[in-house]
């Protein structure tokens, strides 16, 4: 009988540490979602499905010149590019792609020339290097033009400048275009960081918006076409289904790398930060499994780092000390000690905020060894002059922080005319 009642506690007591299990669990609110089971939601339509579903009007019967790279597919992983070459109402007449090519088979940097396409025989003419903005003889064979390429959410990331210049371009040559939408992976609600100074435009900030700008690409194409007065005829095919506080591990798709160094999530989730190390002589992971995540330098010291910016307690992150070599890129096959950013609550973490610490604390506690880069990289990827400046001179993290509130407040009521999912 004792026995009996010995194994009938016991089997209480587990059953209880598994119900508390299951309630710690993800999908009650604790951790790193927002309480919503993640990867269980499949009744979201990508832009590219509504497409050929509801909208086919737009591209039926006409010569489609195709933006595009491996991040256009649609939720079962097909490819847009096969898709509409084997559309029998569909005549795709050309590719186009950006920085990484339309098979993403390009590193970071590197130029990918016109050549023809293994699977179809269509040109592929290049977005990235010498010719940004397509020419009149590349949108020759074309009468409308698609976009259809996963964006980041961070003014720095590429793709969407080869968007508003290929807008420009359909605009220059009347020619329709059209965006199929697409979410943004780290959520369509938080905005942060300094807007964009006009005087630092460049290819990894072509317009006055803020670092983490909280839209999807339709959004950002319209607010383009109309605020910076390129007047295109312009169409955005909005997603079914996609709500603004999700992130993209609640969409129910699968995450295509944009590009080789974004492999994940977690990586455009830092990637608003953790990227302005790019603008100094610290390796930002680049070489690495996990880029951005991984930040480091010969000269850090691992563990001083660490603790220092622990001791911080920002919210929603822990960093980790850490040690490696990067494969390629700087401090290539040289043991490199720093931090690994691991974000414990998506909801509650500032990658700008996170990434300016970063930045100053490496520079404070190694003065000798730590430089930003010469050729100004650091103020084109921050958008501006006077950030450097300010962690230069000493100033905090959160007196550089309020510098930019006015700026970004003034962005966010423009922002509200043009966000499609309400």
């Amino acid at each position: 009988m004792k026995k009996l009642i010995v194994l009938a506690m016991a089997f209480v007591l587990i059953m209880g540490s598994v119900t508390v299990a299951f309630a710690d669990g993800p999908g009650n609110g604790k951790g790193k979602g927002k309480g919503k089971a993640k990867g269980q939601d499949r009744s979201l339509d990508l832009g590219v499905e509504v497409l050929l579903e509801e909208e086919k009007e737009l591209i039926e019967g006409k010569n489609v010149g195709l933006i595009t790279n491996p991040t256009g597919v649609d939720k079962d992983l097909n490819s847009i590019v096969d898709t509409l070459h084997n559309d029998p109402d569909t005549n795709l007449t050309a590719l186009y792609g950006p920085e990484h090519g339309v098979r993403g088979d390009a590193q970071a940097g590197d130029y990918v020339e016109y050549y023809i396409d293994d699977r179809t025989d269509l040109p592929v003419y290049s977005l990235y290097g010498e010719t940004r903005k397509p020419t009149a003889e590349m949108l020759e064979d074309v009468e409308v033009l698609l976009f259809d390429i996963q964006d980041v959410g961070t003014r720095f990331y590429t793709y969407i400048y080869t968007m508003a210049f290929a807008v420009e371009a359909a605009e220059e040559n009347d020619i329709p275009f059209v965006v199929l939408d697409r979410p943004n992976p780290i959520n369509g609600t938080d905005v942060e960081g300094p807007v964009l100074d006009e005087e630092y435009s460049s290819f990894v900030g072509e317009y006055e918006i803020p670092l983490r700008h909280g839209m999807t690409v339709g959004e950002l194409a319209q607010l383009f076409n109309e605020e910076f007065e390129i007047g295109a005829d312009l169409s955005v095919v909005e997603m079914n289904g996609w709500d603004r506080d999700e992130y993209y591990d609640e969409t129910g798709l699968e995450f295509v790398m944009p590009s080789p160094n974004m492999p994940t999530q977690d990586t455009a989730l830092v990637y608003p930060g953790a990227a302005l190390i790019e603008g100094t002589n610290v390796s930002e992971g680049r070489g690495t499994a996990k880029p951005f995540e991984l930040i480091g330098a010969p000269f850090i010291d691992s563990g001083e780092l660490a603790t220092h910016l622990n001791d911080l307690e920002l919210p929603g992150v822990t960093f980790r000390a850490a040690s490696f070599t990067p494969m390629f890129s700087k401090h290539e096959g040289n043991l490199s000690h720093g931090i690994e950013i691991h974000v414990d609550n998506e909801d509650a973490y500032e990658p700008v905020v996170a990434g300016l610490h970063i930045v100053k604390a490496i520079h404070d506690l190694y003065p000798e060894d730590f430089q930003f880069r010469e050729d100004n990289f650091f103020d084109n990827l921050i958008g501006n002059g006077w950030v450097q400046e300010a962690i230069e001179e000493g100033q905090s993290v959160e007196e550089i922080r309020l510098q930019w509130q006015n700026d970004l407040k003034e962005f966010k009521k423009t922002r509200k005319d043009y966000l499609l999912y309400k």
